[in-house]
């Protein structure tokens, strides 16, 4: 298996990896389940459509959106066995073992953790038509980042 931070540097680097972006459909789903339900999730989808030595549509089982671990897998390369043999140097053609499968979720996890604290810590940019308030009050299910609120204000243009 390869280090994780040797992975993660050359994650960075790749444009196709890096494009992958948490939804507002996926970052919202982190925020109402948190971190460590996703994280089961993630090592739910990992046994069933990574693990075995033959994946059933390998190459093809991880979809492109719809919950925030197949965002994260496809930026992390762990999204197929051809991707964990490329970037992971986990070989195909045998079962993934206990530990490599507490890796894969492991790198989701760091994945997530890190664009769910970019997500959280963004600067929103206002519109010139619709002024931007920030309720910084934290909540539990926020995960300490600031919500944002618009008011229904909109300038008149001549």
């Amino acid at each position: 298996m390869r280090d994780s931070i040797d992975l993660f540097s050359a994650l960075e680097r790749s444009s196709f990896r890096q494009r992958f972006k948490l939804g507002a459909h996926e970052r919202a789903y982190l925020d109402s389940k948190g971190l460590r339900t996703i994280l089961e999730h993630a090592a739910g989808f990992i046994a069933e459509r990574l693990a075995p030595a033959e994946p059933r549509n390998d190459g093809k089982q991880t979809p492109f959106r719809g919950h925030p671990v197949f965002i994260a897998q496809h930026a992390t390369a762990t999204c197929c066995r051809g991707c964990l043999a490329k970037w992971h140097r986990i070989e195909k053609g045998r079962a993934l073992t206990p530990e490599e499968q507490a890796h894969v979720v492991a790198v989701i996890g760091c994945w997530l953790r890190k664009h769910a604290e970019q997500a959280s810590s963004r600067t929103v940019r206002r519109s010139r038509n619709m002024p931007l308030q920030l309720n910084l009050d934290v909540d539990s299910n926020s995960h300490g980042g600031a919500s944002e609120s618009r008011t229904a204000h909109r300038s008149k243009r001549a």
